[in-house]
C-alpha cells in the first residue's frame, strides 16, 4: 500500500496511492471524474455512493464478482487465508472440489483481488481485507435480497432479538453447557458450528429425513416454510439451532451450519479461469474469405435496392416514429428476404446516415444526400461503410416485434431500439473469433458462456435454463448479423475483418477488393424475353436494364423479364426504340432474339399515340377510331370521359390517374406538356435534407483519454493539498473543511500583498451555480475587481471575481 501505517478508511488507502494508480481508478471507473473531485475525500465518498458500486460490480468478471461475493460473507475485516478457504474451502469434503481447481483459485485470487483493489471496492492490507460497505450491503444475505452465495445470517444476526429462555433450550438440545449470558450463548452455538469435529458429532445424531432438509437448504436458498406444527426432522433442527426462526412461518439456516456442510465453501463451483470458446467446425481459410466476400458483395447490392426501392419517397414515419408493420412487410417482399432481415438492413442503413426522414408535413423516410455518395464508392469501400456503422451502432434491429417495458411494440426506425451495450458485445463476440485459428467456426453456446463469464448478472444465476439476457441475445444476433454483413464466411472470421477489428478499414476494403467479383459489361438475351446477367453488372448497365426489364430472380446469375410494362417505362424515360435496340445489341453477348424486337417495335409503335395534358386533363388523339373505342369501352367509366372535339376527350381525373387508368385499360398514353411536347417521366429521386448518421447511445460514461486522466488526477491531488494544507489564521475557519471568511476590504489587502511577494494564499470561492470550494492561489494581478492568479488546484491561471472570493488567508509555508 506504499505507508507502514494500516489505512483506516477508504480515503485513507486511495490517499496512499501514487498518480499512476488513481488514474488506474478512474479509467476503470470513469462515472468518478463527472465532475472531477475536488479531492480525494471526495473521490472516497463518490466511489462508495451505491450508483456508482453497482455499475462497478456489473462491470466486474465472474472469479472477481465470487470473490467479492465471498468478502460480503466473511468477516469485516477479514484476513487472505479466510477469503481464500472460502473459495477453496478446507478441503474436508467428498471430493468434488478438486486439488487442481483449488490450485487455479489459489493462482487467480491475487488477479481478481487486485481488480478489486484497483476499482477501490476492496481496500486495507493482505491481513486487514475490507469490502465497501455500500457492496457489501448489496451483497450480504437477507430475506428479501438473498446473498448470490445462497448464505443466509450468521448466528448472532439470526437469534438477534431471539429471548435468552429460547437460547437456553437450543443450547440444552446441542449438548452446550448453560449460560445465562445471551452473548456467551450466540457465541457457544457459534463455536459448536464452527468446529468441524463436534459439528460432525452432532449431525452423526441426526435423523436421515433431517438431513435431507438440510440438503435442500444448503446451496441456498437458506429460507424454508414451516408449519405451527412441524414435522419431527424439521423440530429436531430447530431444536438445535440448525434452523433459526425468521419469522413465525419462516426458518432459516444459519451461516456456519452451512458452510460446515459445504466444507467451508461460499460458492458451489468457483470460476477462477474463462471457459475457452471451444470450435464447431474447421474450415479452409480461403474458402471462408470467399464465403464472405460473397455475403459483403450481396450485402452491398441489398442496401443498393433498398435506396432504390424508396429512391422516390419511402414509407410514411409512424406517429410514433418507425415503420408500420404492413410497410416492413412490403420492404420484405421487395429485397425478397423475411421480415427480422428486412428490418436488419434497414437499420443498417440507417445507422450508416443512407437513410432518414425528410422532415415534411407528410414525413417520409427517403434516402440521403450521402447516400449518392456512397453509391459511387467501390464495392469494397461500401462494404467497409457498412461494416464500420454497423459495428459502433447502438440500435438492435433484433428486438423488432418484441414490446418494451410499458407493452408497447418496437417497430423498425422506431425510437426504442437503441441498446447502449451492442457495440462493446459486438467487438468482444469478433475478438473471441479472431483469437481462434483462421478458419474456425465458434460453438456458439461455448461464446455465450464465455461473455457470461466475463459480465455475469449480478445476482443471478446464469445457467442455461434461465431466461436468456440482453447481453446473450445481442451476442446471438451479432453472430447471425454478421454472416448476412460478410464479417463472417461459414461461421468463421474473415480475413479483412481482422483488419476492421483493428481500427484500418481501409486495409480491410483493400483485402476484400481482390475476392470481389469484377462487374460485367454484358448479358446474355434469350429468346422467352428474358437477360440473364451471368455476374454482377456494371453500374450504367445495371441502371438502364432495371428500367428496360423486370427482376424476375436473384442469385449467383440475375434473370432479367422483359414485359410491355417494362418497355414502356424505359420509352416513358426519354429512350427511344432506336435507343433500345441498340442497347441490347451493344450489350448482349447473343443475337437479340426476335420475340424480344417485336415487342420493342410494339410498345413503341404505340406509345404516345394517345396524349395526355391539364385541362383539367385531357385525351387527344388524331385517330378517331381509337377514341371511340375508350368511350365504348365500359372500363372508362370512372374515368368520367367526354369528347370536346373529334380528336379530344376531357376527363375530371387528373392526368396521372388519366395515364394510369387508360394504361391498365390496354393503351400506351403518353403526358404532354401545355406546349404539346411529350413529357418524359424519370423516376424523381427524392432526396433528405442532408441528415448526419444517428449518434450511438454511450453506455455509462466515456472512457477518458491518458491526457484527461493527467490532468484529473493533478487537480485531485492539488485539491487534497488546498483541503490539507497549514493556514497562519487559526480562527479563518471555524471547523474542519469550512470555507475561510474575511471582510471584503481584508481580502483586497492580502491578495494584493501576496501579488507583489509573489506567495500564495489559500482562498474560498464560490463559482456562478453556487458551488463552494477551497483553492491555493497565487496572486499575480488585482485589478477591476478581479484577481489572476496561478491556480495551484486546477494547475493552470485562472481570473476569480473578488466578489464570489468568500475570504483568504496566508499560508504557514
Amino acid at each position: 500500500m506504499g505507508t507502514t501505517t494500516p489505512p483506516r478508511t477508504l480515503a485513507e488507502a486511495l490517499r496512499a496511492r501514487d498518480d499512476e494508480s488513481l488514474a488506474g481508478l478512474l479509467r476503470a471507473r470513469p462515472d468518478l471524474l463527472s465532475p472531477v473531485p475536488g479531492d480525494i475525500t471526495q473521490l472516497a465518498t463518490r466511489a462508495g455512493t451505491r450508483a456508482s458500486v453497482v455499475r462497478a460490480l456489473e462491470h466486474l468478471d465472474r472469479f472477481s464478482l465470487q470473490t467479492a461475493e465471498a468478502l460480503a460473507v466473511a468477516p469485516d475485516p477479514a484476513p487472505y487465508a479466510t477469503l481464500l478457504g472460502l473459495l477453496t474451502g478446507d478441503g474436508q469434503d467428498d471430493g468434488e472440489h478438486r486439488d487442481d481447481a483449488g490450485a487455479a483459485i489459489v493462482a487467480a485470487l491475487p488477479g481478481a483481488l487486485g481488480t478489486l483493489r484497483e476499482q477501490a471496492l476492496v481496500w486495507g492490507e493482505d491481513d486487514r481485507l475490507r469490502l465497501v460497505r455500500t457492496a457489501r450491503e448489496l451483497l450480504s444475505p437477507s430475506p428479501q435480497h438473498p446473498s448470490p452465495t445462497g448464505l443466509g445470517p450468521t448466528v448472532a444476526e439470526a437469534t438477534a432479538g431471539m429471548s435468552p429462555g429460547r437460547l437456553q433450550e437450543i443450547l440444552a438440545a446441542a449438548g452446550l453447557p448453560a449460560t445465562h449470558d445471551p452473548v456467551s450463548a450466540v457465541t457457544a452455538l457459534t463455536a459448536l458450528f464452527t468446529d468441524r469435529t463436534r459439528m460432525g458429532e452432532l449431525l452423526d445424531t441426526a435423523p436421515m429425513e433431517a438431513l435431507a432438509v438440510l440438503d435442500r437448504l444448503v446451496w441456498g436458498p437458506p429460507y424454508g416454510e414451516v408449519t405451527p406444527n412441524p414435522t419431527p426432522p424439521v423440530k429436531w433442527l430447530r431444536d438445535r439451532g440448525l434452523l433459526l426462526p425468521v419469522s413465525t412461518r419462516t426458518v432459516v439456516l444459519p451461516r456456519e451450519a452451512a458452510l460446515h456442510l459445504r466444507a467451508g465453501r461460499a460458492h458451489r463451483v468457483p470460476e477462477p479461469q474463462p471457459p475457452a470458446v471451444a470450435a464447431a467446425a474447421e474450415r479452409d481459410p480461403q474458402a471462408v474469405d470467399s464465403a464472405a466476400a460473397g455475403q459483403a458483395f450481396l450485402a452491398v447490392t441489398t442496401v443498393e435496392e433498398l435506396l432504390k426501392t424508396w429512391d422516390g419517397g419511402g414509407p410514411t414515419v409512424l406517429r410514433a416514429g418507425g415503420l408500420s408493420v404492413r410497410e416492413l412487410k412490403k420492404t420484405a417482399a421487395a429485397l425478397d428476404v423475411p421480415e427480422p432481415t428486412a428490418a436488419f438492413w434497414v437499420e443498417l442503413s440507417y445507422a450508416a446516415g443512407l437513410l432518414a426522414s425528410d422532415g415534411e408535413a407528410d414525413e417520409r423516410y427517403a434516402p440521403t444526400p450521402a447516400a449518392d455518395e456512397w453509391a459511387e464508392l467501390p464495392a469494397q469501400d461500401r462494404w467497409a461503410d457498412l461494416a464500420t456503422a454497423w459495428l459502433s451502432a447502438t440500435r438492435t434491429s433484433g428486438l423488432v416485434g418484441g414490446q418494451d417495458a410499458k407493452g408497447r411494440a418496437l417497430s423498425a426506425l422506431g425510437p426504442d431500439l437503441d441498446r447502449s451495450a451492442a457495440p462493446e458485445v459486438r467487438h468482444r463476440v469478433l475478438a473471441l473469433l479472431a483469437e481462434l485459428p483462421a478458419g474456425t467456426a465458434p460453438d456458439p453456446e461455448t461464446v455465450l458462456a464465455r461473455l457470461r463469464w466475463e459480465r455475469p448478472l449480478r445476482g443471478a444465476a446464469t445457467t442455461a435454463g434461465d431466461a436468456m439476457d440482453l447481453r446473450s441475445r445481442i451476442a446471438l444476433w451479432t453472430l447471425n448479423e454478421s454472416e448476412l454483413l460478410g464479417i463472417t464466411g461459414r461461421g468463421a472470421l474473415a480475413s479483412p475483418t481482422r483488419a476492421l477489428l483493428a481500427g484500418h478499414p481501409a486495409d480491410a476494403a483493400a483485402r476484400l477488393a481482390p475476392l470481389l467479383p469484377e462487374p460485367l459489361d454484358h448479358v446474355l438475351l434469350q429468346a422467352d424475353l428474358t437477360a440473364v446477367a451471368p455476374g454482377p453488372l456494371e453500374r450504367p448497365l445495371a441502371e438502364m436494364l432495371g428500367a428496360l426489364a423486370d427482376i424476375e430472380s436473384k442469385g449467383g446469375a440475375t434473370v432479367y423479364r422483359f414485359t410491355p410494362g417494362s418497355v414502356r417505362r424505359a420509352l416513358d424515360a426519354g429512350q427511344t426504340a432506336t435507343d433500345v435496340h441498340a442497347f441490347l445489341a451493344a450489350h448482349s453477348r447473343t443475337p437479340v432474339p426476335q420475340p424480344l424486337s417485336y415487342l420493342i417495335d410494339d410498345v413503341a409503335r404505340r406509345h404516345g399515340h394517345l396524349r395526355i395534358g391539364a385541362a383539367s386533363s385531357y385525351v387527344r388523339c388524331d385517330d378517331e377510331a381509337v377514341l371511340n373505342e375508350i368511350l365504348a369501352d365500359k372500363r372508362s367509366a370512372a374515368l368520367r370521359l367526354r369528347r370536346l372535339a373529334p380528336t379530344v376527350l376531357a376527363a375530371r381525373t387528373d392526368p396521372a390517374s388519366l395515364l394510369d387508368g387508360l394504361r391498365d385499360m390496354g393503351y400506351a398514353p403518353a403526358a404532354e406538356s401545355a406546349d404539346g411536347d411529350v413529357l418524359i417521366t424519370r423516376a424523381g429521386a427524392h432526396r433528405t435534407p442532408p441528415r448526419t448518421a444517428p449518434s450511438p447511445v454511450p453506455e455509462g460514461p466515456p472512457v477518458p483519454d491518458p491526457t484527461l486522466l493527467g490532468a484529473a488526477v493533478r487537480a485531485i491531488r492539488a485539491g487534497e493539498t488546498a483541503a490539507t494544507i497549514v493556514h497562519k489564521d487559526a480562527e479563518a475557519t471555524a471547523s474542519p473543511g469550512a470555507l475561510p471568511r474575511t471582510s471584503s476590504a481584508e481580502t483586497l489587502v492580502t491578495v494584493q500583498a501576496a501579488a507583489m511577494t509573489g506567495s500564495a494564499v489559500w482562498i474560498g470561492y464560490v463559482n456562478a451555480e453556487g458551488t463552494a470550494s477551497q483553492r491555493v492561489i497565487a496572486p499575480v494581478r488585482v485589478e477591476g475587481g478581479f484577481v489572476t492568479a496561478y491556480d495551484h488546484t486546477a494547475d493552470e491561471i485562472r481570473t476569480y471575481p473578488l466578489h464570489r472570493i468568500t475570504g483568504v488567508a496566508e499560508l504557514a509555508e
